[in-house]
């Protein structure tokens, strides 16, 4: 039998790890991590939650589900005695994943704001930033129960906005962190080759850059056969062959003899990734197209259906929540969101661009504490390895980005209480797409332009 001494220890362990300053529990699953890395992931976590509760909350026939549970549903099957005060309209389909998304944009603001300015652990606030998990769950899970009951007015219609111009900031984000990952890649199995086995991971790095572009490639390809008509979508012909130009011009920007000096990290590699990911962002804007003559749908190009058949003009609510570029946008967000909250980059350009700083802090390791718990080890006590309010500000734009996808950028109307799509949201996908392919020319040039300056 456990003693009342034995079992009161383990409680107060559990509680200084949800209340105190140091995640002890993560740690515990990932010894040997940095304070700073755990904190970020179990940000990101929070993160990772509200995203599915937002995919269970839009799945097909989910209110139909809630409706079946008696006395919960207004509408739905009733208990004797009591009645049923919850509206299923709002807690489920777009109006939840607006809701949702709102509230934990309110969450990492807050945080944002808190964090500005904090230079290392010292800080009493790096403690908060650090530690107290329970009760910041618990202020996550009051804000979203808050944001249930904001009454739909023009809420839906006015953040839909902040959701474009949020959305159009973490695409560029998304972009960085490529970039950062397509360099450190490169520079890992560069030096790999160096130090032995050369072929091998010269052959690897080979495959994967022609792979990419030879998907790029075919994206391509697709696009003209399936997003273009002889007389038709003359906006969708642009965007491609327009950025077909710049992804070939930073294709061969990136191989010239004076960047290659000035940057020998930079390589095709790095290009390739680019240029899939700008595919992908084209794609994802035409998809977004009102025209349905323009903007098929992977169904219908499937089973070799006509949309403009299935689903007329006319029918501007009848739209799909759920396809495929927004599942390729969401694995492409876990992705990008584990990158950031794991990154330690020696690319100096995108560490000023992240707000990060290399090298900065202490060693990290474990720390065993007197109750047997293991704790990450703080290595911030000298300087913070990463901008805090930076970083919670990056969280409150992939909510809202993650609020776009699911609801498939389509706008609210609250006259019908149907979703439309809308030009703007091709728009902002586009212009994202040119503005990241400028960064990461400028990554390239910059070197060159100023030779006197530090870019490694």
């Amino acid at each position: 039998m456990i003693s009342t001494k034995v079992l009161s220890s383990t409680v107060f362990s559990i509680a200084s790890c949800l209340c105190g300053s140091a995640p002890c529990l993560l740690c515990g699953c990932c010894p040997s991590s940095n304070n700073s890395t755990v904190t970020r992931l179990v940000f990101s976590f929070f993160l990772l939650l509200g995203t599915l509760v937002s995919v269970i909350m839009i799945l097909p026939g989910m209110e139909t589900q809630l409706r079946k549970i008696p006395g919960f549903c207004q509408g739905g099957t009733t208990i004797p005695g009591i009645e049923n005060h919850v509206n299923c309209d709002v807690i489920v389909g777009y109006k939840s994943v607006y809701r949702m998304c709102f509230a934990m944009a309110c969450f990492f603001f807050l945080f944002s704001a808190i964090m500005i300015r904090v230079k290392s652990s010292k800080d009493p606030r790096a403690t908060i930033q650090n530690g107290f998990w329970f009760f910041k769950f618990l202020i996550l899970v009051g804000i979203t129960v808050g944001a249930f009951f904001i009454p739909d007015g023009t809420f839906h219609d006015v953040w839909f906005y902040f959701g474009i111009v949020g959305s159009f900031m973490f695409i560029l984000i998304q972009l960085i962190l490529l970039i950062d990952f397509a360099h450190s890649w490169n520079e890992v199995w560069v030096r790999n080759a160096e130090e032995g086995n050369s072929k091998c991971w010269f052959s690897g790095l080979l495959f994967f850059t022609v792979l990419h572009y030879a998907l790029a490639f075919a994206a391509v390809v697709l696009f003209y056969l399936y997003y273009t008509k002889p007389d038709n979508c003359a906006e969708h012909k642009f965007f491609i062959s327009f950025n077909l130009i710049l992804c070939v011009i930073i294709s061969v920007v990136s191989v010239l003899p004076k960047v290659q000096d000035a940057s020998p990290q930079s390589g095709l590699l790095q290009s390739s990734i680019i240029t899939l990911y700008t595919m992908y962002v084209t794609w994802s804007a035409m998809t977004n197209n009102p025209n349905r003559e323009c903007n098929p749908s992977l169904l219908s190009l499937v089973s070799n259906i006509n949309k403009t058949e299935a689903m007329p003009t006319s029918s501007p609510g009848m739209v799909q929540l759920w396809d495929a570029q927004g599942i390729v946008g969401l694995v492409i967000f876990l992705f990008c969101t584990f990158y950031a909250s794991i990154r330690s980059s020696s690319n100096a350009q995108v560490n000023r661009l992240m707000q990060t700083e290399e090298g900065k802090g202490s060693v990290g390791g474990e720390e065993v504490g007197e109750d047997g718990l293991r704790r990450a080890m703080d290595n911030e006590e000298d300087g913070v390895t990463y901008n805090y309010s930076f970083f919670h500000f990056h969280l409150l734009l992939a909510s809202l980005y993650i609020m776009m996808t699911l609801t498939n950028w389509y706008k609210p109307d609250i006259t019908t209480q149907a979703m439309q799509n809308t030009i703007p949201a091709v728009w902002v996908k586009i212009s994202s797409s040119w503005l990241g392919l400028g960064l990461y020319l400028w990554t390239l040039v910059a070197p060159v332009i100023f030779p006197n300056r530090d870019f490694n």
